[in-house]
Formats: structure tokens, C-alpha cells, sequence
């Protein structure tokens, strides 16, 4: 069982990046929202064409057994700290569906500056506009982004105004109406193109959160009626072609062969009988957003650096939007944050063929709840109450998190749809992701109470004393 638990390993990371002596690179991060595993071609989509994401896989390392979190601002969460999100400390020590980092996290923003780095954020932020938590207060140096999501409904509710926001929270935009929601991608692209021009002079990280395909879509007028997917094909294929527009400026600024780019979206699709066709799909994987399953947690990634990343490779490893700020840290020759995370250095991994990832294991927490754990090809799936542990989300969330009466084990590699318990036949591995789930508890905490690793930084009562699971669920 102790090598088990040492691959699982919470880990500090101190170690100096292992490619010193090379150019760092410049960073891109483009950020889908709401993308399935199936609405790629490169990953199996055959209704959307997605031709600039496949030559990204062409061009570079497509991983197939990649992590993200099961909804949208814990999701950002884990990106920009490289910790699992329950660990993140947040105003008032309290634990909130959508993180809110509190202002002594360090992003990878951060990381990234304190580098040399110039930084810029185009599009979705999603993790709280409390004093201290915005992005032009977390590392961004040039901002354009919606505070939030841009809707939570099908179609736009009257009232509702998304603002684009600038680095002192000047409002150079709003979005009111339908008209308005199509032109969401061709504005953030345009941006992007922008900064990328301006960011000549030194190093950048540019992070591109696209809106879409979250609803409500909004197409433009040269992608509408085009997919053979409907509305929601038309919205995927213009962000492809946003991710086409940036990767052809990197050649005309004479950037393309020193920037890492790394496309990936936020969780797996938003699947219900509220938005219907106008959500994605997870393709073979079971589930969608914010389930237990794999579809709503793997997710497309791909990663090109030309020379550096081998070309037309992919690996069914295990990675995760946690090890992206340690892996670019060493990659810029940046140091880390002075606190435990939960990434890993993927640098060699990536860059090496047929190298190993460090990530041997990952868990799955919905809201406070650890849901299930992942060890190489085994996957524990833990018995659980209707709607989880978030009783802090609207009901229509809860109900994507069905009840299961007992504890059921998968065999991810034969069994990728997650169709077959296995548990019976298996009483060894059963044991084995048991005991890494009581180590995850004692360090992360639970809906029960925190553990030893969870970060508070506010005065007074550590969660769930003051939060709104207080008393809630507690089976």
C-alpha cells in the first residue's frame, strides 16, 4: 500500500525546471467551456469539423485520458492553482460551488509575471470578483473578460447583461441580447489577436477562455446554419476557427516555433432536458457535466510546440489541468508557489517520447463530496446519496448526481463507458482505492469537515462550520 500512496503523493514541488539552458517558451492556454470528449473530429466527432484542432493534434501530443473538474469555476480553479479545488483557500473560509480564490492563492498568472512574463486573460474568468480575487489582481497584466459565465439557461433571460470588463473594472462591453451573444467568440478572438501583437518584446501567457460552448450559443452570421450539429456544431466550429486565427498570427509574428499551446475545455458537456440539442457530447464516455462519470471530467487536451512536443503523438496517461502550472513553471524557469499542490511536472512527459506521466492517480470530488478515485486503469466509484454533497447549487445541478447504492469499481482501460461493475471479482483493488480515498479525506477534507491540507486564511470558524453544507447531508 505505500507505494500506492507515495504515487498518489500531495506533493510540494521545489524542484528547478529541467530545461534551463533552452529559450522559455511563450505560453498560450485555450480554454473551451462546456466541450465534450466527442465534439472534436481528432477525438471521434464526425458532425463537427474541427480541422485547426486537428492539426494541433497532428502537430503535437493529443492525450486521451485528460482531467479537468466537473463544472466550470472549480474547474478554473484547479487550472490557475494547480491544486484540487477543495484544498484552495476562499474568503471566509467558506467553500463555494464556483470557487472564489482568496487574494493569498497564487496563480499561475502569478508565476508566470513574477517569470518575466507579460500576461493577458481574453474572455471567461469565473473565479470571483471579490477585492483581491480578480484577474488583474491575481497576475494579468492585460485583461478583457466577463467576470462569470455568460448565461445559465438556453436562451438569454431578459435582464440578464454579461459585461466585458478591462484591468481596473472599467465596462467596455455588455451583452444583452442574442445578437449581441454572436459575435461572444469572433470578439474574444479578435482580442487575443491583439495582444499577441503587442506581446512581442518578452515572454507571454496568453489564456484564452472561449465562452462557448456554454449556453446560451450565439454563433456569427459566417458559422450559423453551417454544421451538420445545429446550432451548438456551428457555435464549435467557429471557436475551431478562432483557434485557427491564433495559430496563424504565431506564424506571421514569427512565434509560432517558441509557443507552447495547449487547447482543453473546462469540463465535459452540459447534457439535460433543459437545454437539449444545445448541449455537446461526451462521446463513449458515460456522463456529462457535473456527474461522477468520465464524461463529465475527461476532456479533450492537446499540446503543440513545435520541435519540443514530438509531432503526431498521443497517450492514454493520465494528466490534468493541476499539473499545467508546475509544468509551465519549469518550462519559464518560474518559481513555485510556497504551498502544497496537487499538479505535477509534466515537462519531460511532453516533450519526450514515450516518457511516463509522473500522475498515476486523480479524485473526484463533486462539491465537498468525494465522489470517486482513480489508480491507473481502476476506477472506485463510492456509494452516495441523490444530488451528491451540494446542497449550495440550484436543484437542477443536484440532479446530476444520481444515487448509488453501493461502492462500484471499473476497469477504465476495458471498460471506458464505465457499463460493468467489477467490484466482486476484485476485492484487492477495492481494498487498495479505499485506503487512497481515507488518505485523500484526512488531507483534503470532506463534506464532513476539512482535513489536514485544506488552506484557510480568514479569522474565525474553518468550513463547513459557517458554510452553507452546515448540517447537510451528513451520511
Amino acid at each position: 500500500m505505500r507505494t500506492i500512496i507515495a504515487f498518489f503523493g500531495f506533493i510540494c514541488l521545489a524542484c528547478r525546471p529541467t530545461l534551463a539552458s533552452e529559450t522559455r517558451p511563450n505560453v498560450i492556454i485555450i480554454l473551451a467551456d462546456d466541450l465534450g470528449y466527442g465534439d472534436v473530429g481528432c477525438y471521434g466527432a464526425k458532425d463537427i469539423r474541427t480541422p485547426n484542432l486537428n492539426s494541433l493534434a497532428t502537430e503535437g501530443l493529443k492525450l486521451k485520458s485528460f482531467y479537468a473538474q466537473p463544472i466550470c469555476g472549480v474547474s478554473r480553479a484547479a487550472l490557475m492553482t494547480g491544486c484540487y479545488p477543495i484544498r484552495v483557500a476562499e474568503p471566509g473560509n467558506l467553500k463555494n460551488g464556483h470557487t472564489i480564490l482568496h487574494p493569498r492563492e497564487v496563480t499561475l498568472a502569478e508565476v508566470l509575471k513574477d517569470a518575466g512574463y507579460k500576461t493577458g486573460i481574453v474572455g471567461k474568468w469565473h473565479l470571483g470578483m471579490n477585492n483581491g480575487s480578480r484577474p488583474y489582481e491575481q497576475g494579468f497584466d492585460h485583461c478583457y473578460f466577463t467576470p462569470a459565465y455568460n448565461g445559465a439557461t438556453r436562451n438569454i433571460q431578459p435582464g440578464v447583461v454579461v459585461p466585458f470588463l478591462r484591468e481596473d473594472g472599467e465596462t467596455v462591453r455588455q451583452i444583452k441580447t442574442l445578437k449581441d451573444m454572436e459575435t461572444l467568440t469572433s470578439d474574444c478572438t479578435r482580442e487575443a489577436l491583439q495582444f499577441l501583437r503587442s506581446a512581442r518584446k518578452k515572454p507571454f501567457f496568453l489564456y484564452l477562455a472561449y465562452h462557448m460552448p456554454h449556453v446560451p450559443l450565439g454563433a456569427s452570421d459566417r458559422f450559423r446554419g453551417k454544421s451538420a450539429r445545429g446550432l451548438y456544431g456551428d457555435v464549435v466550429e467557429e471557436l475551431d476557427a478562432g483557434v485557427g486565427e491564433v495559430l496563424g498570427e504565431l506564424k506571421k509574428l514569427g512565434m509560432d516555433e517558441n509557443t507552447i499551446v495547449i487547447f482543453t475545455s473546462d469540463n465535459g458537456p452540459w447534457r439535460d432536458r433543459v437545454i437539449g440539442e444545445h448541449g455537446g457530447s461526451a462521446g463513449q464516455l458515460r456522463g456529462a457535466k457535473m456527474s461522477t462519470w468520465e464524461g463529465g471530467w475527461r476532456v479533450p487536451c492537446l499540446i503543440r510546440w513545435p520541435g519540443r512536443v514530438p509531432a503526431g503523438a498521443e497517450t492514454n496517461q493520465m494528466a490534468s489541468t493541476m499539473d499545467l502550472l508546475p509544468t509551465l513553471a519549469a518550462l519559464a524557469q518560474g518559481n513555485l508557489p510556497k504551498v502544497k499542490l496537487d499538479g505535477m511536472d509534466l515537462s519531460a512527459f511532453i516533450t519526450t517520447k514515450d516518457a511516463k506521466s509522473p500522475r498515476t492517480s486523480f479524485l473526484y470530488h463533486n462539491g465537498a463530496r468525494l465522489t470517486a478515485v482513480r489508480h491507473k486503469e481502476w476506477k472506485l466509484v463510492f456509494a452516495r446519496p441523490q444530488g451528491g454533497e451540494m446542497p449550495w447549487q440550484p436543484p437542477f445541478v443536484t440532479s446530476h448526481i444520481e444515487a448509488l447504492e453501493k461502492d462500484q469499481l471499473f476497469h477504465l482501460e476495458k471498460d471506458l463507458g464505465e457499463t460493468t461493475d467489477v467490484s466482486a471479482a476484485h476485492p484487492a483493488e477495492m481494498d487498495q482505492l479505499k485506503q487512497l480515498a481515507r488518505q485523500a479525506r484526512e488531507e483534503l477534507g470532506d463534506f464532513k469537515g476539512p482535513g489536514s491540507g485544506n488552506r484557510f486564511y480568514a479569522d474565525g470558524s474553518k468550513w463547513p462550520e459557517n458554510s452553507p453544507n452546515r448540517n447537510r447531508n451528513k451520511n
